[in-house]
């Protein structure tokens, strides 16, 4: 696996090592001693996995509380993902990473507690396979609306068509109006490795 570091260093592109010939592939998609080793130590305690059609965009979300860091990957298809850093006083705060995963190229994305995070199906249909490292929280889910030019994410958005979205998601609050991590909060949830 090789690890690669983003423009906001704690989100990390994973490129897996595919192995193949006449009968098909093989890849290993986790380790946990290099995880470890270039993500810090994670504990995952819940897998999900979605489906989604063209010019579907669910995000951006995230945890206040019991907040997710996200290993996620896509085994059919092709959607663009993105995470927003939320962490107040981060260097990066309200700044975005994004990243092309697809069934075609393997790569995985890890995103940390702290961000929010959406993707956009490129794909006719795309299944989204992806672990966290706390239980879904339904009273603590919060969204950042996908569009605020504050954070101006460029999605690549199929023939500049308008994508669909979630109720919920077409009315989230922007950067200014959203609740974030507070200040001090960096601090106390950085991983010592």
């Amino acid at each position: 696996m090789e690890y690669i570091r983003t423009a906001i260093p704690e989100v990390v592109l994973m490129k897996p090592q595919v192995f193949g010939d006449h009968r098909g592939f093989f890849l290993e998609t986790f380790r946990q001693s290099e995880f470890d080793a270039f993500c810090g130590h994670q504990e995952f305690v819940q897998d999900n996995h979605s489906g989604s059609s063209q010019g579907i965009l669910r995000g951006l979300h995230y945890q206040l509380h019991q907040t997710q860091g996200k290993l996620v990957r896509v085994v059919i298809g092709q959607v663009f993902d993105v995470a927003v850093d939320l962490r107040k006083g981060s260097p990066t705060f309200g700044k975005w990473v994004g990243a092309v995963l697809s069934a075609e190229n393997r790569h995985l994305l890890w995103i940390p507690p702290g961000f929010a995070h959406g993707y956009y199906v490129m794909s006719e249909w795309a299944e989204f396979f992806y672990k966290t490292t706390d239980y879904y929280a339904p009273e603590w889910e919060r969204g950042l609306l996908w569009n605020d030019p504050a954070i101006g994410i460029e999605w690549p958005l199929v023939e500049g068509t308008l994508p669909t979205l979630s109720n919920k998601d077409a009315t989230a609050p922007t950067l200014a109006e959203a609740e974030v991590f507070p200040v001090g909060w960096l601090a106390e949830n950085t991983i010592k490795e």
